[in-house]
């Protein structure tokens, strides 16, 4: 065992024809039932014979899987107390369904009546698990045919923390070891085999089944985390028939011997894979709770809304005077945007109040635990200021870095900017970040890493030059050392694919592209549209997904813009002028279902900031030109 995952080791070579399939291994139980179909023979672990416990190790398991004629041992290695350095036992222990352990250890031995109860509630939780793991299909679209066709590479799992699984992923990679339904089969029943990993793309996996070797023909992916996919040795302890695929059922004529040759060294998923992967699918947050987001129309302030629905830790809210419930704003359980009731007060910023005077009947106040903390800074000492300038994404038009002012200083490091030349008198479009979000860059960020910078709307000395502009507004700039210059060890590379939120309409998920990375920030591209539609986001914002995401979830997935679409919206684009004022949109995308529909009118802001306030684990640090 090493690495979260079972191993087993033998000094033997793997089978690689029938001649040496035949070779002698430590046979599997004499008794194991035997099904021939067509002169071929299969192992079939009957389950409907009641269950036995292992005099050796304690383990529960179905009756006839068990080694020896009183079925008193649940495998090779506890019979014949095999050393650590002798693993066939262990290989065949494995397959029916007993963890393979370096050395035999006798387990206090628990009332049968327990084990077998425990037995019964770990078939009913990984059925309940199974009837939750509805997957969404997108017409037209396959991650699986996409990837294969371009030779895409994906981000890795690890790269998202507040994805399922993010955190504990482990070392699954290409070679590891599954059991799935063999659907290259005839039997009427469902019937399972052996598959390797030949490739990851994020969740998703690519299979081949044992036995084809270097024959992709009948390759399928599949979600990782999907209810179909389970460790070697699951069938053994489910009772569930273990059949080699009709097209290669011929190749070998000792199955058990090729298995057993074929899994030594292997890896395979953890035993608790699947309760691992239904505990990160568990959301604190749950509908009718109220919160403080950022109110879209007026994007200085906040207005109270309510949980309506929870889908893959990203929530519909519904700001609580609508009656109609169609003013909504869609953002993840860790959006910067969301806090618990009462934040605005204690920090000093702008708050709409509801005329609602109390509370409807259900709803209640989120924890304030459940929202996501941003590192504590110190503003005793140097610190922000009224009028200082600095670099800033603007929210109204992710695709740019623009020049910025801070406007005011709330409490607790939370600073109001505004985006020079296109404020409202009123400072209506004013935004709030925290002092350590990555969305804001000190004065010099975008030239030090060739970013373009967009300069105040009318102004006319052009190229931009920092120096002339401070001077000319008379004005300073915000001190380097104030911004967080943490650089996480991200995992992204340029050309990786995921899914990403559509930040100017936060209800659409997308098939998405790395571009460019500056230290933490990514370059975000939408398959299939233009460069224009183009978002800056962060490296641990929670609005980057892996692939496969959707469909573990239960998420509808934005295909790629069909050429006609793309049409369209440029030629539209380019009629539109940005101008900043309460009318602006920013750039929309159409989803797949509404191409054909014109783009909402601009009564509100679609509003969503374009980064994560999560603190970095990183110590490298962002080359920035030093003031003098």
């Amino acid at each position: 065992m090493f690495d979260g995952y079972d191993s087993c080791s033998e000094d033997t070579s793997s089978s690689s024809s029938s001649e040496e399939s035949e070779e002698e291994v430590a046979p599997l139980p004499s008794s194991l039932p035997i099904i021939k179909n067509n002169g071929q023979v299969y192992t079939y672990p009957d389950g409907k014979s009641g269950m036995a416990t292992c005099e050796m190790c304690g383990m529960v398991g179905v009756r006839d899987a068990f080694y020896s004629k009183t079925k008193r041992f649940c495998s090779v290695s506890c019979s014949r107390s095999y050393s650590s350095n002798s693993k066939k036992a262990s290989i065949l222990a494995r397959l029916q369904g007993k963890p393979p352990t370096k050395k035999a250890k006798v387990l206090q031995k628990q009332p049968l009546v327990a084990k077998l109860a425990a037995y019964a509630q770990y078939q009913a939780t990984l059925q309940n698990q199974a009837k939750t793991k509805a997957a969404v299909p997108v017409e037209g679209f396959s991650w699986g045919n996409y990837i294969n066709s371009n030779s895409f590479t994906a981000a890795p799992v690890t790269c998202f923390k507040h994805a399922p699984m993010g955190t504990c992923w482990g070392d699954i990679s290409e070679g590891v070891r599954v059991e799935v339904p063999n659907t290259d089969c005839s039997l009427p029943t469902k019937v399972f085999w052996i598959a390797g990993i030949v490739k990851l793309a994020g969740y998703n996996a690519l299979l081949r089944y044992e036995g084809f070797e270097n024959d992709s023909s009948l390759d399928f992916w599949c979600n990782v985390c999907g209810s179909d996919i389970h460790p070697v040795g699951w069938c053994a302890t489910s009772g569930k028939p273990l059949v080699p695929p009709r097209t290669i059922q011929h190749k070998y004529t000792n199955w058990k011997a090729f298995l057993v040759k074929r899994l030594t060294g292997a890896k395979t998923l953890p035993p608790d894979f699947s309760q691992k992967v239904s505990e990160s699918m568990q959301y604190p947050f749950k509908t009718s709770m109220r919160v403080e987001v950022v109110d879209k129309t007026h994007l200085c302030r906040t207005r109270v809304a309510v949980v309506e629905s929870v889908i893959g830790g990203r929530l519909r809210l519904v700001y609580e005077e609508s009656e109609d419930k169609t003013d909504d704003f869609w953002c993840h359980m860790y959006s910067p945007l969301i806090h618990h009731i009462g934040w605005s007060r204690s920090i000093g910023h702008r708050f709409k109040r509801s005329d609602i005077m109390k509370k409807q009947d259900g709803h209640f106040d989120a924890p304030s635990h459940l929202f996501m903390k941003v590192k504590e800074v110190d503003a005793a000492g140097e610190w922000f200021k009224e009028g200082m300038k600095l670099e800033a994404i603007d929210p109204l038009n992710l695709s740019a870095i623009c020049v910025a002012t801070i406007r005011k200083v709330l409490a607790d490091g939370y600073l109001m900017i505004g985006i020079d030349g296109s404020e409202a008198a009123d400072g209506s479009d004013w935004f709030c970040y925290h002092a350590t979000s990555p969305s804001i860059f000190p004065v010099g960020f975008c030239e030090i890493n060739m970013i373009e910078l967009t300069p105040p709307r009318g102004y006319a000395k052009l190229p931009f030059k920092w120096f002339d502009y401070l001077r000319e507004t008379d004005s300073i700039a915000a001190p380097v050392k104030l911004f967080n210059k943490e650089v996480p060890n991200h995992g992204f590379h340029v050309g990786m694919k995921l899914e990403a939120v559509d930040l100017m309409e936060p209800r659409l998920v997308c098939v998405a592209t790395v571009t460019r990375i500056i230290h933490r920030l990514l370059r975000i591209h939408f398959d299939g549209w233009e460069d224009e539609y183009d978002q800056w986001v962060d490296c641990e914002s929670p609005d980057l997904y892996p692939v496969g995401w959707c469909q573990l979830t239960g998420y509808q997935l934005q295909p790629p813009a069909p050429q006609s679409s793309r049409d369209s919206q440029s030629s539209s684009s380019k009629q539109k002028k940005k101008a900043k004022s309460q009318q602006y949109k920013g750039h929309k995308k159409m989803t797949s279902l509404q191409l054909k529909e014109e783009l909402l009118d601009g009564e509100e802001y679609s509003f969503l900031q374009g980064a994560s306030d999560q603190e970095s684990n990183g110590s490298a640090s962002y080359y920035i030109k030093q003031e003098p």
